[in-house]
């Protein structure tokens, strides 16, 4: 039976845990470019991918699969309570809920993917349980939530964490519908790796902009968008406002600009162009950032906005890098 997954699969290519040691992490940070050609490599997105890319190198490193690093690395993150743009602990909607969405991608082309999910702390695992176990790429809401509860996860607290409590009644004294992504509000853990064996996958989660209205999904979830991997080629994730990226189908775009030839970083600078020139709005006030991972193990970003970190962790250390960007 062919299935949804395999589907979007051969459409796309017919188409062609908090760590200790955090502070002495973002020692290490630094602004030159990242060394070309190393594999294994995993690269994620701001600041608090050092401690993801953490979790993902534990894998790594012992010769496992990318897959796996990168569900036990953004897994990092969505355990982290205090991260107010990613998992339970991220900034609520205008309803004062806290909803999920991720989605996960291999080197087979396989995919799944959450969204609109409340109380399940790790939606990304319940995105390789979409995969995995069902016809299916997406489930959303109570769907997800059933799916989830099904397969052995449980419901969280209802309440929200203490920082995103504070800034939600700070919000209440003055609600302004119009939800920003800034940098303070990144909306998004997005990784992407190479294996011993060079083998590409993907994941990418999130809570979602702050303050967003109660059903809104953003790009997270949305394979092509926020996440594309491509085996032969490599491997996009993005962040920032999730409306733009979707509107040039972001990660899609780079992976086919990177199979034209470019860079990782040329693609990823293409597509901020590509972007530019095709949104109806200003885009001087937003922020998004694309980061790009090729065969050969060299990563590439660029983004709108100065202010766009990314840290890549292979055999030489865990390091954050900084952005070429758009407006100036």
């Amino acid at each position: 039976m062919t299935t949804r997954r395999k589907f979007i699969r051969s459409a796309a290519l017919a188409g062609s845990v908090v760590i200790t040691g955090l502070p002495e992490l973002l020692k290490a940070s630094e602004k030159k470019r990242p060394a070309v050609g190393k594999k294994p490599v995993v690269v994620s997105t701001w600041q608090h991918g050092l401690a993801a890319n953490e979790g993902a190198w534990k894998i790594l490193s012992a010769k496992g699969k990318a897959l796996d690093a990168v569900e036990k690395g953004v897994n990092v993150t969505e355990a982290d309570f205090t991260n107010l743009s990613v998992g339970l602990g991220g900034l609520p909607d205008r309803e004062g809920k806290v909803t999920l969405d991720a989605c996960i991608m291999d080197e087979k082309g396989n995919c799944g993917a959450v969204a609109f999910l409340e109380r399940i702390k790790h939606p990304v695992s319940v995105a390789r349980m979409v995969m995995e176990k069902t016809p299916h790429v997406m489930l959303v809401g109570k769907g997800a939530q059933q799916f989830a509860l099904k397969n052995g996860f449980r419901l969280e607290s209802k309440k929200l964490s203490p920082g995103a409590r504070k800034m939600y009644k700070e919000w209440l004294k003055k609600p302004e519908f119009k939800p920003v992504s800034n940098f303070e509000n990144h909306d998004t853990i997005g990784m992407i790796a190479l294996d011993a064996n060079g083998n590409c996958a993907g994941s990418c989660t999130t809570s979602g902009l702050a303050f967003k209205m109660h059903g809104r999904v953003g790009d997270s979830p949305i394979i092509g968008a926020s996440l594309y991997v491509d085996n032969e080629v490599g491997c996009a994730t993005a962040t920032g406002v999730g409306e733009e990226i979707m509107r040039i189908c972001g990660t899609h775009t780079i992976v086919e600009l990177m199979r034209s030839g470019k860079s990782p970083m040329e693609a990823c600078r293409l597509a901020i162009e590509r972007l530019v020139e095709k949104s109806p709005k200003e885009l001087k006030e937003m922020q998004v950032g694309f980061l790009a991972l090729n065969k050969n193990g060299e990563p590439g970003a660029y983004s709108l906005q100065k202010g766009f970190n990314y840290a890549v962790h292979d055999e030489t250390g865990n390091k954050l890098h900084e952005s070429d960007y758009h407006f100036t």
